[in-house]
């Protein structure tokens, strides 16, 4: 299973408690005030690493606290700070707030950081609230309480390109053929189950990064079928190679649903490049259709290509 979505509990670590306490030493009777300052307690961050993918992780865990601060000593001794805490997470992914729905960032290069709950500073000692008329003052300050929330985390991968279509329409056939990929293949609707990754070597200095999605189907920006939970997986890309089966019934209808599915669910997915290919050349069902479909989809503005993915025609 493709573990795109979480939720999490953050816990920052409480400040440290002031101490009360009066200096003791031999042959000083009276000696002052020395309670020392409580430690501040532990950050809690959010941190891209590549070698993570998903967010399966946080189906085993939930709940993450950092360290709290340690109270201070006497001889004006503070406390130690807590040790921040810091979770890793896959690149491409969004954090909300998930009481308020608030975006708090986008985690997208390796190594970047986000504070996602901060620590309570640490209380001040009696030290500090001695007076000319309060010598020996009993009184230091708690430490303030770490931030606390519950945080939703949804993973966009990032693609360069993004494979989008209706079931079987050929897309993890094509994603295969251009890349060392290997997706699940079968001549039904919904082989694919969840996105896949591959890299396209163009020469030895470029790649291209695809993702394949599972197919879309009517009603997808409204939850039937499984596109519609990965839609935002192409969201990131730059352009998007539409593919058409060309033994379905109606190509230039299957064409125009899904173009309507995406911009129901974002309009900025329809307003992505398109890349149109016209699949399964290779029988003589598409070869046979080609002609017509291809005039109305330059009657449209697109200039199609005639591609069979499992033969590597046109690829």
């Amino acid at each position: 299973m493709f573990y795109d979505r979480a939720r999490i509990y953050v816990k920052a670590g409480n400040g440290g408690n002031g101490a009360i306490s009066f200096r003791r030493e031999k042959y000083v009777p009276k000696g002052g005030p020395d309670g020392g300052d409580g430690g501040r307690g532990g950050n809690v961050y959010l941190r891209v690493d590549p070698q993570v993918n998903t967010l399966l992780a946080f189906s085993y865990q939930q709940h993450f606290r950092a360290e709290s601060g340690e109270p201070g000593r006497g001889k004006k001794q503070s406390g130690r700070d807590g040790a921040d805490l810091v979770i890793d997470v896959p690149p491409g992914t969004v954090v909300y707030d998930d009481t308020t729905g608030e975006l708090l960032g986008d985690l997208v290069e390796p190594g970047e950081t986000l504070l996602v709950a901060r620590g309570g500073q640490g209380g001040r000692g009696n030290q500090h609230f001695a007076t000319p008329t309060r010598q020996a003052p009993r009184l230091a300050e708690k430490g303030e309480p770490g931030e606390e929330r519950w945080l939703r985390l949804e993973l966009k991968l990032l693609a360069d390109v993004g494979l989008v279509g209706l079931p079987n329409a050929g897309k993890s056939t094509l994603l295969a053929a251009a890349s060392a990929a290997r997706p699940k293949i079968a001549d039904y609707p919904f082989t694919t189950l969840q996105p896949n990754l591959g890299v396209a070597r163009l020469d030895d200095e470029t790649t291209l990064v695809l993702a394949d999605i599972p197919g879309l189907i009517e009603g997808a920006h409204a939850g039937a079928g499984l596109g519609h939970a990965f839609l935002r997986h192409i969201e990131r890309t730059r352009v998007l190679i539409h593919l058409l089966d060309g033994t379905g019934p109606d190509p230039l209808r299957d064409f125009a649903q899904v173009n309507e599915e995406l911009a129901l669910f974002d309009p900025r997915l329809a307003e992505k490049p398109q890349i149109v290919a016209f699949n399964k050349m290779d029988l003589p069902e598409a070869q046979a259709r080609w002609p017509e479909v291809q005039a109305g989809l330059k009657a449209q503005g697109y200039e199609a290509m005639a591609i069979s993915a499992a033969t590597g025609q046109g690829t």
